[in-house]
């Protein structure tokens, strides 16, 4: 019985095969542990099964066999080292990596013996002792069967692969090129792995029904093998991958090059125009590739994501070298010149290259998170560029929409209503001049951005500035009559028609929308509905109301910016540098004060009838500040 017991497991280590039958496998281990060699045989176990795996990734590796067809053929001359004939590269990769499909089974068939093995010795207890057989080979401090033998086999596949590949280049250049292919043989050997360590034990359970199967039951469970986690001083999957260093980055080196390869040729030095729209394409179709080619594993997605990160900022700053800053890149006079036509070209080649990596990214399948918000960033610079590109030209628009608004104070609207009752024109010489300047800017400049939601997006805050600056400057006229109400309530109505160009749609510009709305009716009210209205405050802020009310007020009671001698210019330019409430408010305090000071100089016995509601609707705007 003790000579079959022994033939039993011996058999393991020629043939590379333990029973799979646990109850079989616990009756050898007990006889080895009786006659006192159990620690010895399983160190030859394991040490055979570490000896036929270094043969078989030699094997696997040996160039000779890989290029045997070819060298049947062409045989070389003395100390000719061995490669394949370029009409047989593409049977030497085949016959390469049928081998490397070979050797992750052969080593998957290794690992899973070891395993079966090291699940029996945790388990087994000596019926006499009651020392676990697991303690008898990891006494002395030595490391348990498993950790020893997948440390053996992870140094020999580096050591063996660095060998290889330095003494062939096609080895090198194979493993180097389809990197991700060889990458993926090593995840699908790992989940192998984890997948025996969580089936093993159910593999037990159905192994058989002896007394020695029943006492394998009530021992406690064993700890979860190196395979089912790791430890903090120990990653069994780094373990593993770190034969595939050198490869890796020499992979990702030439995935980089192969991404800015396509950009350096569209941009070349001195050139002045932008990819064409089919050059644009190929560019993102190298991107779409690389990033298909890596989503065979979360860690390479992520670095080529990186590549891809640094492929759109090369993209980006070669485009910004194309920018034309010169003056001429922002005037609004003429029709486009050439600095603004290159600028135009850029930024629709920049918004082409924004979409269409977005899409990439959005199609990925399981794509990491780390992985996409990598490009996602690089993509907000493309985004951020964009905005500084046409910076310049919506500065221009806007000065000159500020200056045509201006304008409106050297009209006269001190007049009376006239007899009709209406206006005599349906709005202002300068509301006129502003609505044929914004068509014709957005006609002439806009129109030829093919990025639509990306220009209105800018022009929008640009409508909203136009809207803020009229209504501002509205509350501002002195004096201003009947006629002159009748004229300006015209101009709100035509400045919703005036911003239109620059919006999908007017209403689209929420608070700055209500507040011409809201402001137009109060023309017609008397002070005191004025100072009641339900939008103060909510819509339209204290201080504009109050700007508006000294319009109502005689002479003497200046506004701040007469009080202050300023232009009407400089105290606009006042507010936007002091855009709080707060400030504001105090500014127009000091008016207030002021007129009081001179109405007590000249010994006046009433102030204006303004004036009362005036000091109310400052102390109720003071005391919502609070």
């Amino acid at each position: 019985m003790i000579t079959v017991l022994l033939c039993t497991l011996n058999s393991a280590v020629t043939k590379m095969k333990l029973l799979s039958n646990p109850t079989q496998v616990g009756t050898a281990l007990q006889v080895f542990h009786n006659l006192g060699t159990l620690k010895d045989t399983i160190a030859n176990v394991v040490d055979g099964y570490c000896t036929v795996l270094e043969e078989n990734i030699k094997n696997a590796l040996d160039i000779k066999v890989l290029t045997q067809p070819s060298q049947s053929i062409t045989r070389g001359g003395p100390g000719r080292a061995a490669m394949p004939t370029p009409g047989n590269t593409a049977a030497f990769r085949a016959a390469l990596w049928t081998n490397m499909e070979k050797l992750m089974d052969q080593i998957c068939a290794a690992c899973g013996q070891v395993q079966h093995l090291q699940k029996v010795l945790t388990k087994k207890r000596d019926p006499v002792s009651h020392v676990c057989f697991i303690e008898e080979i990891v006494k002395d401090h030595q490391s348990d069967i498993l950790y020893k033998f997948w440390t053996a086999v992870t140094q020999t596949l580096s050591s063996q692969f660095q060998s290889a590949t330095d003494s062939s280049m096609f080895l090198k250049q194979a493993f180097e090129g389809e990197y991700p292919k060889l990458l993926r043989l090593y995840n699908d050997l790992w989940k192998r792995l984890q997948q025996y360590s969580q089936n093993i034990q159910r593999n037990f359970n159905t192994s058989g029904t002896t007394d020695l199967f029943a006492e394998l039951q009530q021992m406690e469970e064993d700890t979860q093998d190196i395979f089912m986690q790791k430890t903090q001083d120990y990653d069994p999957e780094k373990a593993l991958k770190d034969s595939l260093q050198q490869y890796e980055a020499a992979y990702l080196s030439k995935s980089l090059s192969r991404l800015f390869d396509p950009i350096n040729l569209v941009f070349p030095p001195g050139g002045r125009n932008p990819p064409s729209s089919d050059e644009l394409d190929s560019i993102i179709k190298t991107i779409a590739s690389e990033l298909n080619v890596a989503a065979v594993d979360p860690d390479l997605s992520l670095a080529v994501a990186k590549n891809v990160a640094k492929t759109i900022q090369l993209y980006s700053v070669k485009s910004e070298q194309l920018l034309s800053t010169q003056g001429d890149a922002s005037q609004v006079i003429g029709p486009l010149t050439e600095g603004q036509r290159r600028n135009v070209a850029v930024v629709n080649s920049l918004y082409k290259l924004h979409q269409s990596v977005l899409k990439v990214i959005t199609n990925q399948s399981s794509f990491p998170a780390t992985a996409e918000q990598t490009v996602t960033t690089a993509l907000k610079a493309v985004h951020d560029l964009m905005g500084s590109a046409v910076q310049p030209l919506l500065n221009s628009v806007g000065d000159s929409v500020e200056a045509i608004i201006i304008t409106m104070h050297q009209e006269d609207f001190s007049g009376s209503l006239s007899s009709s009752g209406k206006p005599d024109v349906p709005c202002s010489l300068y509301m006129k001049e502003l609505q044929g300047f914004i068509a014709r800017v957005m006609s002439d400049y806009f129109r030829h951005f093919e990025c639509f939601d990306f220009v209105f997006d800018n022009t929008e805050a640009m409508a909203q500035r136009a809207i803020e600056l009229f209504i501002r400057n509205a509350s501002l006229i002195r004096p201003l009559g009947e006629g002159g109400k009748m004229r300006l309530a015209a101009d709100f109505a035509q400045m919703e028609l005036a911003v239109a160009p620059l919006c999908r749609r007017v209403s689209d510009l929420g608070k700055s929308y209500r507040q011409l709305r809201s402001f137009r009716p109060l023309l017609f009210q008397t002070s005191e509905h004025i100072a009641s209205s339900p939008a103060l405050g909510e819509v339209i802020p204290f201080s504009i109301i109050l700007q508006f009310l000294f319009t109502r007020a005689p002479p003497e009671l200046k506004s701040p910016f007469q009080r202050a001698e300023w232009s009407i210019a400089r105290y606009s330019q006042w507010l936007d540098d002091h855009p709080s409430e707060k400030d504001r408010l105090a500014l127009i305090r000091g008016a207030l004060e002021a007129y009081v000071q001179s109405v007590r100089t000249r010994e006046g016995k009433e102030f204006a009838p303004v004036y009362p509601i005036m000091v109310q609707l400052l102390q109720k705007a003071m005391s919502t500040l609070q």
